[in-house]
């Protein structure tokens, strides 16, 4: 027996809008797991090159969990108000570092690293949109379409740097925690790397004031950068 649920509509009313953030999102978590492969060859460790995952090629980097279902759960559950993923991690080897505590570290921190810096680099294509439109206004309505598609780049990359920093194993977080904790307590620390996917799903659901708390940072650096290209944001019957 098949049916729709009452959310159902509205969600296909939304399906343009899952198609046309899905390509931003999908750049942004292949750019993050691209800079952790990246930072771990300079450190030494080519793991993700033999395997050919260094590589921009998304269909490298689809995890069918990750990159398909999640997106999809997340723009579900939300009636196409959020949607949210991540990319099949890529492989690296600790012991072929330089230096494993320093290495470890910038390797983990790679992704997050770019993740804040495509915000600013977004923020710079939109505002370079606008001064197009401007100069062209026959461009107006597939200008505010990539504009509104940028816009909610800025929002992804935010939430997968800020989220990545939560100290759960095997989140890059935890991979700089683990060092400012005492040996004894670092080893058990890591063992939680197990059920790291299950204590993630607790915070995500009874502990989501914790997560609601950690990810504040977010909205007000989403409210910054998009109050400043706001001036060049074009509008148009699609967008309004």
């Amino acid at each position: 027996m098949t049916g729709l649920t009452p959310a159902a509509p509205h969600l296909l009313e939304s399906l343009p809008r899952f198609l046309l953030f899905a390509p931003v999102l999908l750049f942004s978590v292949v750019a993050h797991e691209y800079a952790h492969g990246y930072a771990a060859l300079k450190q030494g460790d080519n793991t993700a090159q033999m395997l050919g995952r260094l590589t921009w090629n998304p269909l490298k980097h689809i995890d069918p969990f990750l990159t398909i279902l999640v997106p999809l759960a997340t723009f579900w559950l939300s009636s196409g108000a959020f949607i949210f993923g991540g990319a099949k991690p890529v492989p690296v080897n600790p012991r072929n570092y330089k230096s494993f505590k320093r290495s470890d570290i910038i390797v983990s921190m790679a992704g997050i690293a770019v993740n804040f810096a495509l915000v600013p680099v977004i923020a710079a294509l939109i505002v370079a949109l606008g001064l197009l439109g401007r100069g062209l206004p026959v461009l107006t309505p597939t200008i505010s379409l990539l504009q509104l598609t940028f816009q909610y780049g800025i929002l992804f990359n935010l939430v997968l740097a800020i989220f990545n920093l939560l100290p759960v194993p095997p989140l890059d977080g935890s991979h700089v925690m683990k060092y400012l904790l005492p040996p004894a307590w670092a080893i058990r620390y890591q063992q939680l790397a197990g059920g790291g996917l299950i204590l993630l799903i607790l915070l995500l659901t009874i502990g989501r004031p914790v997560i609601s708390a950690w990810m504040a940072p977010v909205s007000f650096l989403a409210s910054l950068v998009l109050g400043a290209v706001a001036p060049f944001v074009m509008t148009s019957p699609w967008t309004s």
